[in-house]
């Protein structure tokens, strides 16, 4: 009975050692979510502006870019975002899920599929089922930085220009998780090459703020460019500004997605902690007062034993 007693108390101070760190990746996780959060409505407003500025340059040009021109694909890449970290759930597990359903339907469609992996837990995955990488980045998902969008945004440029006749890509997919809220992240599939760029007339208004919040179209006017050297020299320099931003974007939806479900992991993980202790406590306290009742009627034995020897 003894040595059952040990084994709960042992049990139960180590489980009260793993609540304690769950609860500081709680909390830390929750304040990396602001951060990332604030980082990634920051980029939100330049995105808009350079989405505009694209479309605007296409509305003045009828260049039939590489970048934007489709074309008969054999070939596709697939780029998939994933944490460097465990601790979140099955954050990297569904950005993987969703990514082979996207392959296995390229795959369908007769074309061959390249992949590049950001995150270890990718790379990892991938690398253990002998799948090929034709690229691979890790070390910064949680806080990444525009250096590290560019890197990999050239990347999958230059082989999306090369094309599949010299060993590139025909096509581009990203598959990562967008980020809604704290309790909303949703792993998605999107084209990035070649642009999908909606051509319209960006309204620019003219009135006081209160006149554009209430409609009022009475004042709407449209910009004029101007394009220097020309609007086919802008477009060359924004679309693969245009590349760069959008992986920035994915990085920085993605770093948001992995603190979130971090910290609900970490939650979750803290409060089975203390169910455990709960039910080992009770368990301990019981085992103890078994032994006390083991030892009373021990005691209670022995004294009946003696009593009945002095009688004798």
């Amino acid at each position: 009975m003894g040595a059952q007693l040990r084994v709960l108390r042992r049990r139960i101070k180590s489980v009260e050692s793993t609540g304690k760190i769950t609860r500081a990746q709680e909390l830390i996780a929750a304040s990396r979510i602001v951060k990332a959060q604030n980082r990634l409505e920051a980029t939100r407003p330049y995105f808009r502006a350079l989405y505009a500025a694209l479309s605007a340059a296409l509305s003045h040009t009828t260049l039939e870019h590489p970048m934007l021109t489709p074309r008969d694909s054999k070939r596709a890449a697939v780029l998939v975002f994933t944490a460097d970290r465990g601790f979140a759930g099955a954050y990297s597990a569904n950005t993987i899920r969703e990514a082979r359903a996207l392959m296995g339907l390229l795959e369908a469609e007769g074309k061959e599929v390249d992949l590049y992996a950001i995150g270890k837990k990718g790379i990892q995955y991938f690398s253990f089922r002998g799948r090929a990488l034709a690229g691979q980045w890790e070390g910064f998902t949680e806080q990444p930085s525009y250096g590290h969008a560019q890197e990999i945004g050239d990347a999958v440029i230059d082989a999306f220009l090369k094309g599949s006749e010299n060993g590139g890509v025909d096509e581009i997919h990203g598959v990562g998780h967008f980020f809604v809220n704290r309790v909303t992240q949703t792993p998605t599939a999107r084209r990035v090459l070649p642009i999908e760029v909606q051509v319209t007339e960006v309204p620019v208004h003219t009135g006081s703020p209160d006149d554009t919040a209430g409609g009022n179209d009475t004042d709407v006017v449209f910009p004029l460019y101007e394009f220097e050297p020309s609007a086919e020299g802008v477009l060359d320099m924004l679309l693969p500004q245009y590349v760069r931003y959008f992986t920035f974007s994915a990085l920085l939806h993605a770093a948001a997605s992995e603190h979130a479900a971090r910290q609900r992991a970490m939650k979750s993980a803290t409060d089975n902690a203390s169910e455990l202790i709960r039910t080992l406590t009770r368990q301990a306290n019981q085992a103890r007062q078994a032994e006390i009742t083991q030892e009373i009627s021990e005691i209670v034995g022995g004294a009946d034993a003696l009593a009945s020897a002095a009688s004798e």
